[in-house]
Formats: structure tokens, sequence, C-alpha cells
């Protein structure tokens, strides 16, 4: 998946551009820029990648969330309804605006069941925030109906499906906001970074202004520039821009090399009765970034896996015993584990995790098996490795 993997001469020219010219920071310092503006060329670029009016760069993925939600107002004491199979970020995103994530089950697509998240919302209830998880997508048809019907703001987490698309419209492009990440393990990379895009002039601005300290950015004179609210530091630096920009112009290139082997992998474990592959929402396709599929049971995945590594077949995972990415191993949430005190509403809000069971997403994610497709790989090894996969399989099931 990650970009890094076939770095080369377009992203070398980019970063010594900015070397050259010598600013490192995306605003300011006009005259010395010999009129090189990375971080503004990769908005452009990614605006006509996503079918987006407005992007507006940041720091991170997480800072993506977080941003994207200020943005659409979201803070203290609002509820965000998120999956319970996603990165630890999705939740971090959402505590740090004093805001409280409610935790709900996924269904065989791996991200957000519908139903489960009409079921949460109440009268605190902000925002909805998807995450298409390991490059493939939620039935966000259903997911805006549920968000219409009931006031609500619908955010795209695309952070792990970037070049995915839905209905023919990339992901990310179909809420209210879309948020990418461009980290280091990321299809399109650009070491730390992240992106968030939107149709909505005004969440635009106001994403503009909180991810640089409030600035309003009018003008060329920077010390001059007013604050009409306050905001924070989540700048991205001309550096990352600039590998970036290079990444998401080979975005084509990186898609085609998923979307290839991920079919051989779709073709060659399908053929096996007891394998199920992970459900794609109808008119939907995946970016290729993971290839998924589920097995009969969590015993069974968790021998699969482990002969998976005895054999050296690398980078698959089963997230059900994984700390990072499913609600059951987030200890440090469910206990409120913090350097600092959590605020009585956001204690109170998080009460429910105590208690809370997820047997629906227990039986996909007990069941699932991900598996991280590489662009460095070549044909023949990956065709070798689908091979011994899915004689491993055969012997175990």
């Amino acid at each position: 998946m990650p970009g890094f993997e076939l770095f080369g001469d377009l992203e070398r020219k980019e970063v010594n551009d900015v070397l050259d010219n010598g600013v490192l920071m995306r605003y300011g310092f006009d005259g010395m820029r010999n009129g090189h503006w990375k971080a503004k060329e990769l908005e452009t670029e990614l605006g006509k990648a996503f079918n987006s009016k407005h992007v507006q760069l940041v720091s991170s993925g997480t800072a993506a969330v977080s941003v994207a939600l200020a943005s659409a107002g979201v803070g203290a004491g609002d509820e965000v309804i998120m999956p319970t199979f996603t990165f630890v970020a999705s939740f971090e995103a959402i505590m740090i605006l004093g805001a409280i994530p409610v935790l709900v089950d996924i269904d065989d697509t791996l991200t957000l069941d519908p139903k489960a998240v009409e079921a949460a919302i109440t009268d605190k209830t902000k925002a909805v925030m998807v995450v298409h998880m390991c490059g493939s997508m939620a039935n966000l048809n259903e997911l805006q109906k549920v968000c219409n019907t009931n006031g609500l703001v619908l955010v795209e987490d695309a952070c792990q499906a970037i070049g995915a698309t839905y209905n023919g419209k990339p992901l990310g492009s179909i809420g209210d906001l879309g948020c990418f990440s461009f980290d280091f393990v990321k299809t399109i990379t650009c070491g730390e970074g992240g992106a968030v895009i939107t149709n909505n002039k005004d969440f635009y601005v106001n994403a503009d202004h909180y991810s640089d300290h409030g600035h309003d950015h009018i003008g060329s004179d920077r010390g001059a520039e007013t604050h009409p609210f306050l905001g924070y530091n989540f700048r991205i630096s001309e550096l990352h821009a600039a590998v970036g920009l290079a990444q998401v112009r080979r975005l084509s290139e990186f898609l085609e090399i998923q979307r290839k082997y991920l079919k051989i992998f779709q073709d060659k474990l399908s053929q096996i009765p007891e394998v199920t592959l992970r459900t794609v929402p109808e008119d939907g396709e995946e970016s290729g970034a993971f290839f998924n599929f589920f097995l009969p049971d969590l015993e069974t995945t968790r021998a699969v896996i482990q002969a998976f590594k005895e054999n050296g077949i690398d980078a698959c995972w089963n997230y059900y015993d994984n700390n990072w990415h499913y609600i059951r191993k987030w200890d440090h949430l469910k206990e409120l584990k913090s350097l600092s005190p959590i605020t009585q509403e956001v204690k109170d809000g998080l009460k429910y995790l105590q208690t809370k069971s997820f047997k629906q997403s227990d039986h996909f994610i007990g069941r699932n098996i991900s598996c991280l497709i590489k662009l460095s790989w070549t044909e023949n090894e990956v065709n070798e490795r689908a091979e011994k996969m899915a004689e491993i399989i055969s012997q175990l099931v």
C-alpha cells in the first residue's frame, strides 16, 4: 500500500525545489519563494482528484478529523458516532475537542452499520463519522439518509481508502466533510500530513483559519492578519507537501497496481468454500489497499494467522487481537487513562463503555483477516503469495 515503496525522481525534484528556495513554512515569506507554493499546489491537485471545491492541508490524518469536526461546530459535550473498528486516532480526534465518542457496531463492510447508527442517536448527537477501513467503504446512501433525517453532519474518514469510489464519486467527497491521511503507511504519503475536503465554503473557511492559529489569511502581510476566532497549529510544512504533491500525481499508477493485485487474491481465495469476501456496497469500487476476507470462526482465523506467520506471509492481521484498531483492546479509553483531567461531561458520556458489549462487531472482526497489498511486489510474487495463502487456509478450515 505505501507510496514510499515507489519513491523516485518526481519526489526528489519537488523536495529539491523547496530546499533550493529555502522556505519550509507553508505561509508567509512570499519574497523568498520564487513562486514555489507546494502546499497550495497540493491542495489544487487534491481538489481535482476528489472533485471537491475546497481542500485544507493539515499536519496529519488525526488533525484532519479534529479540524473537520471543529469546522462543523462540534465541541464540548457533543456526541459523535463512530465505529468500533478504526484507529485510536478516531476517538482521540473527537475527545481533543471535548466531544464524546459514541462507538457503535460495524457490519460486513467492516464499517458503520447504518441501523446501529440510527439506534445510537440522542439529542446530543452532532455528527456521524464513518471510517472507510482497509480500502473499502460503508453503505453511504443509508448513512446519508440517517444524517439528513436527523440533521447530522456526515464526516468521512477515508484515510485508509484513498482512491476508492462510491456511485462513481471519490470517497471523502460524499459526506459534508472528508478526511485523508498521508502518513508513512498510506497509499500516497508525505511522511506526516493530512487533508480536509469539502464543498461547503463555510466549513472550508473555518478549517483554513482553525488549523493556523485562527489567522484569516487575508492579504500578503501575515503580521497584519486578524484572528476571527481561536485556532490551533495543525499546519503542514512545505517539505511534506512537496512529497505529497509528487505522490498525488502518481495516485492512478498506485491504484492500478493495488487493484490488479487485489483481484488476484480475490480470484484465488474465493474458490475456497469457507472463505467469504468482505462486502463492498453496490456501485462501490475498492482502492485495493487491503485484501479482506472472513473465515468461519475466531479459532480458525487465529490458526490461519499463526500459520501465515510461520510460512512467511507477512502484513496480515486479525484485528480482534490487535491493540490499535478495535474496541476490545482499548483499555486506555475504557479506563480514561489521561495525563490531564477529563471533564465530567466526557466522563459521564463514556460510562457506557464499562458495560457495553459489541457482539455484532466481534462476529465480523473475529472472523476477518486483513492483508496489506504492497506496491513493491511483482505480479509473480503476488500469484505465489495467493497460492500459498490458499494452500494454508485449505489445510486448516
